[in-house]
């Protein structure tokens, strides 16, 4: 094997596929980098049996084959090199030899025929708007789960109904749920496709597809290897699907909004930054909501103790109920509008504390982003 090629666009290009790779994978083959060199170019994969991550570029190949390199070392000095091509070379004793200007690198080859072979999706597909999805991403995953004793928290549940993709994370504590357009094309669908993605997985897509024009979205594969794949351009992430029964969360949002506050997203978060210092971490935050505004009290150890006030506008009685600083925080900054609705919601069990629906105040626009947060108990 021997071809030459741009260095940011290799760099780039090993960079990319590497980043779904775990830092600590137990089986040291999938710790590699799989470059095959044709005609047509270079493609570069990695595969960790449950993400996938591939790219095409292109590139002068003078000898066309196939290698397999530990990838983190390769990004590392693929990001370090010299502004000049590189150019990599398989020699007799099986070494890769990376030079780039004066610099030279060896470096082992794995085996190639223990690589497992890149998973392929060619099911049904759609398009959505690379921003809106990426900003949907993170506007949702944030909220799921990182205890990885119930699996099927960890991800984020993705639902295709007719010209709608929907979004929706949680942790049993918090739900996030946004919507988005999804391009069904000439296909119609008779039901709702879903597909339960690990949310580390989805968030580097969203981080890695944002500026990339529309993303091509397909469901592929069933029983235990399902399979969901994301493409743009020259790139496609594949993940395999978290298998369970997802709860049931959306009809936790209430339909009736007639008890609310609504506040400066931007002043709310800024006072909530400041009064939560004084807290210890898990403690909940009280708020009162009046007529007269939104106040924060917070007590914490050493006799600390921090009260706020911020303006806001109620429609309905005064409320007084304790919530988890970080929660409300992440959900103010998925929020995207000026101005926040608290809705105070109810509930049947009157032992029960009821959560709190937290949506962007917009008028003549349907809600698209919808975040419940479960309020905790005051101890005073």
């Amino acid at each position: 094997m021997k071809f030459h090629v741009n260095r940011d666009v290799f760099s780039e290009a090993v960079s990319f596929v590497v980043k779904l790779l775990p830092q600590r994978n137990p089986q040291p083959i999938l710790a590699g980098v799989l470059i095959e060199a044709s005609d047509e170019g270079l493609s570069l994969a990695a595969f960790d049996y449950e993400a996938s991550a591939r790219t095409r570029i292109d590139a002068t190949v003078d000898e066309p084959g196939t290698i397999l390199v530990h990838g983190r070392l390769l990004s590392e000095i693929a990001s370090r090199l010299p502004n000049a091509p590189i150019q990599i070379t398989q020699d007799a004793d099986g070494e890769i030899v990376l030079t780039c200007g004066s610099a030279r690198f060896t470096l082992s080859a794995m085996p190639v025929a223990e690589y497992p072979a890149i998973p392929e999706v060619s099911g049904e597909s759609g398009l959505v708007p690379g921003d809106d999805f990426s900003t949907a991403i993170a506007q949702v995953a944030f909220a799921a789960s990182r205890d990885d004793v119930t699996p099927v928290l960890t991800g984020v549940q993705l639902e295709v109904t007719g010209n709608e993709l929907s979004l929706v994370a949680t942790d049993r504590y918090r739900v996030a749920l946004r919507e988005i357009n999804f391009d069904s094309g000439a296909v119609a669908r008779e039901e709702a496709t879903t597909a339960l993605v690990p949310a580390r997985t989805l968030t580097e897509v969203g981080k890695t597809f944002a500026h990339s024009g529309d993303i091509q979205v397909s469901f592929s594969g069933s029983g235990d290897r399902e399979i969901i794949a994301f493409t743009a351009g020259n790139k496609t992430v594949t993940s395999l699907l978290i298998k369970g029964n997802f709860p049931p969360v959306r009809r936790l949002f209430p339909a009736q909004t007639e008890h609310y506050a609504v506040v400066n997203t931007a002043d709310l978060a800024e006072a909530v930054r400041r009064v939560s210092l004084v807290l210890d971490r898990s403690a909940p935050l009280r708020f009162t909501f009046s007529d007269e505004g939104v106040s924060m009290d917070a007590a914490g150890t050493e006799q600390a103790r921090a009260t706020e006030s911020v303006d806001a506008t109620l429609a309905g009685d005064e409320v007084t109920l304790g919530l988890n600083p970080q929660y409300l925080l992440e959900a103010l900054g998925a929020v995207k509008s000026e101005f926040t609705r608290v809705t105070f919601t109810s509930s049947e069990n009157a032992n029960k504390l009821s959560p709190v629906l937290i949506t962007p105040q917009t008028s003549g626009t349907p809600e698209t982003f919808k975040y419940l947060l479960q309020p905790n108990l005051l101890l005073r």
